[in-house]
């Protein structure tokens, strides 16, 4: 049994804490320089402290000191950025799993708008995916559960589960007269990031659905294939990144230094030394020079843009398609204590040019909107929501590859974007005389 501490030497001693957990962040900026702790913070910690006490000693149901402390960490982060949020243990470990590649749900990609969750994309070949669930759509309830006001990190969780389990989420689209509730079976998500083929003999296409820890060898991997199995030297290359919402920064920078010999490849600005960096291209590894077409849509963000971005600025694409998402902020995961995990923006990137993407996007140098008689992922629908559309958005600053068998002949194309990429290539020598450059 442990002694009860009385209310008011717990005050004190909550305080006590507070202070010397802002004592330790202070600390481990170590070099950094930051501003001292005012008076007119101390008092407001007092504040918080006297709330504390108060929901402790007072509230009609007893509570978690656990659980009250986790909400008032959610609601300092409630009060940035959509993209800033804590992870309790079990959601930490569920991001480090999808990085590595793969986990279990139903493969959608959401974000927060106007307190709703939003699609972004759903992961090519998951659940999701196979349901029709589409880019822009809201999603407003989960197993009937209202999603109004529950954080993106709850919703995965409602979201996930062990395969073979289902969810039924109830979605609102452009065009409903009323929601719909959609059922879905849970199963294992791959996250195959990397997929390619050989569309006629000489054009190959890759694929790139998000960029996890294995899609720059993977990516590799996907050309030196497509070069042995095209029977002729390559004419060009489609680059798809429709759809993909980004991932880990150093993998979209390994893939555009394949196409990039030098120079600037992304810079990152924030308020830290530790946070204001150039990643820069080799010419050792650069691919030839073959005429490149990248594809972009409203689903296309972060890491997508970074690449799309650095291609274009340099010259060494020609980028069709729609306007991108827009999402220009850098995000750190600080590992905590508990087990718990801080995500945190703590920076914008910037293309070559010294181009912000946040909240504009990437405007393609060739502007070509979805076709009706696209592929079921790909088919026209209302304009995608961007990053400017989600709450709090910082305001705008100007486990494989899956390999498919080449096919003799041509390719069926049922979208127009991959058509009109098509025939650009197979007049590569209007491409090679088109300005790619702004």
């Amino acid at each position: 049994m442990f002694q009860r501490i009385n209310y008011s030497n717990r005050k004190l001693l909550l305080f006590i804490l507070i202070v010397s957990i802002l004592g330790t962040l202070i600390g481990i900026a170590s070099n950094r320089k930051v501003s001292a702790i005012t008076d007119d913070v101390y008092e407001d910690l007092r504040v918080f402290t006297d709330v504390f006490t108060h929901l402790q000693k007072d509230y009609v149901e007893e509570t978690e000191d656990r659980t009250l402390i986790y909400g008032a960490i959610r609601g300092m982060l409630n009060t940035l950025d959509p993209h800033s949020s804590f992870m309790p243990p079990e959601v930490y470990r569920e991001m480090q799993m999808e990085t590595k590649g793969k986990f279990e749900g139903l493969g959608i990609v959401i974000e927060k708008k106007n307190g709703l969750l939003m699609v972004v994309s759903p992961i090519e070949d998951t659940p999701a995916f196979k349901a029709g669930i589409q880019s822009g759509d809201n999603i407003i309830k989960i197993d009937g559960e209202p999603t109004k006001n529950i954080s993106l990190n709850e919703a995965a969780m409602k979201m996930r589960g062990p395969r073979g389990t289902d969810v039924t989420i109830t979605i609102m689209r452009k065009g409903f007269a009323k929601p719909k509730d959609i059922t879905i079976v849970r199963d294992i998500i791959p996250l195959r990031s990397v997929r390619y083929e050989v569309l006629e003999k000489e054009i190959g296409y890759v694929r790139i659905s998000q960029f996890n820890e294995r899609t720059a060898s993977d990516f590799e991997k996907a050309l030196q294939k497509l070069n042995v199995l095209g029977k002729a030297p390559l004419k060009g290359l489609i680059v798809d990144l429709r759809n993909n919402p980004g991932g880990l920064l150093d993998q979209a920078v390994k893939v555009a230094d394949k196409f990039i010999a030098s120079g600037i490849i992304v810079s990152i600005e924030g308020r830290s030394k530790e946070q204001k960096m150039k990643f820069t291209a080799h010419k050792s590894g650069t691919l030839e020079n073959h005429p490149l077409v990248v594809l972009v849509n409203g689903g296309s963000a972060s890491g997508s843009e970074i690449l799309a971005g650095a291609l274009q600025d340099h010259g060494r694409a020609l980028i069709l398609g729609t306007q991108t998402f827009g999402k220009g902020s850098v995000q750190t995961i600080f590992p905590l204590k508990d087990g718990s995990g801080l995500k945190l923006t703590t920076a914008r990137y910037y293309t070559p040019s010294g181009r912000s993407i946040q909240a504009m996007g990437i405007t393609p140098s060739i502007i070509v909107p979805y076709s009706e008689t696209a592929e079921p992922e790909l088919k026209a629908q209302p304009r995608p929501p961007t990053e400017k559309d989600l709450e709090r958005h910082l305001e705008g600053m100007e486990e494989g590859m899956e390999e498919r068998e080449p096919k003799e002949g041509k390719k069926e194309v049922l979208d127009s974007q991959l058509e009109r990429a098509l025939q650009i290539l197979r007049s590569w020598e209007i491409f090679q005389r088109h300005s790619l450059k702004k």
